[in-house]
């Protein structure tokens, strides 16, 4: 397991919809704590490598507003106990800032898993129209790379998917980058949005916050677009609400699945634009 969710799965925007996409409902900055275990009798392979036990935390936090841009605090602990062996365990910290305008990320990726210690820095930029994207690499090495065009960035696909569910749902792809694995990965996505729920928020602990919120349910699989005819990296499942927060995720590597439910949630101030 590479230890990572995808940020666009939980990266929120704040502020009414400007050039940053379509969507027109208040977006909320908040914090969020997901509480991590193993979905069990889940499997399509069983080694001494597949996980029997598993738990961790994600904590998450997103500020900002469309008119100063949109930071994201993450974190990823997560242990896994095998079969045979000691547990493993891995520990992710991103920290990223999407301009309002959609066309700047910086992020920084901060990855331990054993004894293994990667981090990752840099940047993103874009010009007009979807124009070709360029990345600036300045750690673990300095590399200037173009990866194309039609690329969004983390809370740019989380509008779209939004934008999309509110026309009627149904599939759509995308290509993405939020910085993450080596820097250089572009995510093909592919994202099937169902009916808008019509049952009360899963979420009983929130529904103070979340009960009279639309929502839908999501499914996104990422793909590497190097990697032709390759099965998803991995496939993310949830509740994807109409103020942008994602309910109880479902993480599936093909090999097993995590769940990581939502235990926390605390909304923050939406800071108005300046006139």
């Amino acid at each position: 397991m590479k230890g990572r969710i995808a940020l666009a799965a939980v990266v929120l925007a704040a502020g009414v919809a400007g050039a940053h996409g379509e969507t027109s409902f208040p977006l909320v900055p908040h914090r969020a704590a997901y509480e991590i275990s193993l979905i069990e009798d889940y499997g399509q392979r069983s080694s001494s490598q597949t996980p029997v036990s598993a738990s961790g935390l994600i904590a998450y936090e997103f500020s900002g507003s469309r008119c100063e841009g949109f930071a994201s605090n993450f974190r990823q602990f997560t242990q896994l106990q095998r079969s045979e062996g000691d547990p493993v365990s891995s520990d992710i910290h991103a920290l990223t800032f999407e301009d309002g305008d959609a066309k700047r990320m910086r992020f920084q990726i901060d990855s331990r898993c054993k004894a293994a210690t990667r981090l990752r820095r840099g940047s993103a930029s874009r010009g007009a129209d979807s124009a070709d994207t360029t990345v600036a690499l300045s750690k673990p090495d300095a590399e200037t790379m173009d990866i194309g065009k039609d690329i969004l960035f983390p809370t740019e696909h989380v509008e779209r998917i939004i934008a999309h569910a509110k026309a009627g749902g149904g599939t759509m792809e995308a290509r993405v980058y939020d910085g993450s694995d080596t820097g250089k990965k572009v995510f093909q996505t592919l994202t099937v949005i169902g009916k808008e729920a019509t049952t009360p928020t899963p979420e009983a602990d929130f529904a103070d916050t979340l009960g009279k919120v639309r929502r839908w349910p999501v499914t996104v699989s990422y793909f590497d677009e190097k990697a032709r005819d390759a099965p998803p990296e991995y496939i993310l499942s949830f509740d994807l609400y109409e103020n942008g927060v994602s309910g109880t995720l479902k993480l599936d590597y093909g090999a097993f699945a995590l769940q990581a439910k939502l235990k926390r949630l605390n909304v923050l101030p939406t800071p108005a634009c300046a006139d």
